[in-house]
């Protein structure tokens, strides 16, 4: 047991001196960790509230935006834990108002990070030369901005009374959380190359 302790106290040190000068980026990944880890719950909540109204449409895109932000999520905690840090744990908090609403505000939500917080963070992590943290980030980023078309698509559907109409299929990469609305998605994820085989769909 004292060798098992020395051992993690080593290990934390060492990371402490591999990572120095990354101080701000590991603040940035905790921040990012924790706002996914929140979304992925919200948005799981938000597919149960659509599917209570009926938008069963719109509850198959929440369930599939839920579980991409919990592998950015976890993505960013991977991360973490490669520069030496712990992840606390925590309850997400939020409230579930109507679908309109809660589309709304998974909106407001995504166009924050695409336009201001992911580019602050990609940037302060390639001026600290956190490599893995860049490619967490991005990745993530550029999942958030089809996110929000998808957002966009369905809040206008029910503008005009057309849930219906929206798409019924969704993939999920499961390495970059990478998201499709379309019934046949590329062989090859865009963002990391992880073939189609792989992809995780939801029709439910």
């Amino acid at each position: 047991m004292k060798k098992l302790i020395l051992s993690i106290i080593a290990v934390l040190f060492l990371g402490g001196i591999l990572f120095a000068g990354q101080e701000q980026t590991i603040e940035n990944l905790k921040a990012a960790f924790k706002g996914e880890t929140t979304a992925s719950a919200k948005y799981a909540k938000y597919a149960d509230q659509a599917r209570k109204e009926g938008f069963v449409q719109i509850a198959i895109m929440f369930s599939a935006t839920s579980k991409a932000e919990a592998i950015h999520a976890d993505n960013h905690r991977k991360v973490l834990e490669k520069m030496g840090q712990q992840v606390d744990i925590f309850v997400p908090q939020f409230v579930v108002k109507s679908t309109r609403e809660n589309l709304q505000d998974a909106l407001n939500g995504e166009s924050y990070e695409v336009a201001t917080m992911y580019p602050e963070f990609i940037a302060k992590a390639k001026e600290e030369g956190a490599t893995d943290a860049v490619k967490s980030f991005r990745w993530a980023m550029d999942t958030e901005k089809k996110h929000g078309e998808m957002y966009k698509k369905a809040l206008a559907a029910l503008n005009t009374n057309t849930a219906s109409d929206l798409p019924k299929i969704y993939w999920v990469c499961p390495k970059c959380g990478n998201t499709y609305d379309v019934i046949k998605p590329e062989a090859q994820c865009s963002f990391c190359g992880t073939g189609s085989s792989k992809y995780l769909k939801f029709d439910k």
